[in-house]
């Protein structure tokens, strides 16, 4: 470890709420919560976003809760520096700087495609609410739920990069979250859209895209997700 290793890193709760802030509104803008269940979608991956953030910044609880099983391993670490909250770098023995090793590298990149995700679903979504028609293009004609699946790739990216035992615990049930209400959401839009819906929810997967290029057909309705 010599990548700031005598410096540490926490208590910085003004960086806590200033990366919080701005990857909160940065999903706002592409999400825009308008139902009870858009509020509890997005208010559930902020809630993951601050637990993260606290830990990175503010207090390690995980670093704090695992410190004596990682020095008895590697011994000579300081637990206190930002490097050791690397989990990933520290326990796989990477050296030089944690933040250009292959997992944190990895992470940025879904970070930024969970986010890429977000932006493009959005005013696909968009524009077929205002024709009433199904949101069927771009990310749509991959998945079915494009938003819900931006949110889980932000988290996961997140997750990877800096893993604590909160965020941990976090993720599995905050997927089941999104996938129950994906399913809730179908129900609803199918006694709308009827066939429509059918056809489409038949060559669409709802979370895990084919290889297979999607086929392009016109729009027909409105959903969210």
């Amino acid at each position: 470890m010599n990548h700031e290793q005598t410096m540490p890193a926490y208590g910085m709760w003004t960086l806590v709420l200033i990366n919080s802030a701005i990857f909160i509104m940065f999903a706002f803008s592409f999400f825009r919560p308008s139902t009870k269940r858009d509020w509890r979608t997005f208010g559930s991956f902020s809630a993951f976003l601050i637990a993260l953030f606290a830990e990175m910044y503010g207090f390690p609880l995980t670093v704090y809760l695992l410190s004596g099983w990682v020095l008895e391993r590697f011994p000579g670490i300081d637990p206190l520096t930002h490097d050791f909250g690397h989990l990933w770098y520290t326990l796989l023995g990477f050296t030089g700087d944690p933040h250009w090793n292959p997992i944190h590298i990895a992470s940025n990149l879904l970070v930024v495609a969970g986010f890429f995700v977000l932006a493009t679903a959005w005013p696909v979504l968009l524009r077929a609410q205002k024709k009433g028609m199904l949101a069927r293009e771009g990310p749509y004609a991959y998945v079915r739920h494009p938003q819900y699946l931006g949110f889980i790739i932000i988290m996961f990216g997140f997750l990877l990069q800096w893993p604590t035992l909160v965020t941990l615990v976090m993720f599995p049930i905050l997927t089941t979250v999104y996938v129950r209400l994906a399913r809730r959401e179908e129900r609803t839009v199918r006694a709308e859209f009827g066939t429509v819906w059918d056809e489409y929810a038949a060559r669409t997967p709802r979370f895990i895209p084919r290889l297979r290029r999607p086929d392009k057909r016109a729009e027909q309705g409105g959903h969210r997700g």
